[in-house]
């Protein structure tokens, strides 16, 4: 059953486009690790954890990507860095800046560079906003988080979160196809 599951996830992973089955990757693995992140937290806070069960609502459009991409593999890339900045400042109204969640829009503005090949400079572009454009509003638009932590916690939810987001490079720099030429 466990190897009927991998191969359903591998067949709709799976897309002719290397970049766009490069987003499918990624995506489905944030989006298998979603719920982990909650169970993270509230090792290190406990109760106070609560809010970062709300970071589950983008789950569904990670999860969806890869369908997203095989109808059209321009907009399942497009997607990819888009809802991965609508999850971090997600994560920063629920956490706050204090923990450093907003480091995950780093692997937002990689994945808006690498995804896009040289004639698609436009959804480069439009890709890229989104992750500069999110840093500079945060404080303004988020506003206080829905939790606070004390300052041993705000150290081991920063930890968390830089070991994280290394994790994250490290996905992507592994998943990147070699033979991809930017045309």
């Amino acid at each position: 059953m466990l190897s009927r599951l991998q191969d359903q996830l591998q067949a709709y992973r799976e897309n002719p486009d290397p970049l766009a089955q490069l987003a499918n990757t990624i995506a489905l693995v944030i989006a298998g690790n979603q719920p982990f992140y909650p169970l993270y937290l509230y090792a290190i806070v406990g109760q106070a954890a609560w809010p970062s069960w709300l970071t589950l609502l983008t789950f569904p459009l990670f999860a969806v990507i890869p369908a997203v991409a095989r109808r059209n593999p321009l907009a399942g890339r497009l997607m990819l860095p888009v809802v991965g900045v609508a999850n971090t400042v997600l994560a920063v109204k629920l956490v706050g800046l204090a923990t450093a969640v907003e480091l995950f829009l780093l692997p937002c503005v990689l994945l808006s560079t690498i995804l896009f090949r040289q004639t698609e400079k436009r959804a480069m572009a439009a890709a890229l906003a989104c992750p500069f454009a999110a840093y500079f509003m945060l404080d303004a638009a988020v506003g206080s988080p829905l939790a606070t932590y004390s300052a041993a916690e705000y150290r081991s939810i920063i930890n968390m979160h830089v070991f994280s987001v290394a994790s994250l490079f490290a996905l992507i720099g592994f998943a990147f196809p070699a033979d991809t030429k930017q045309a």
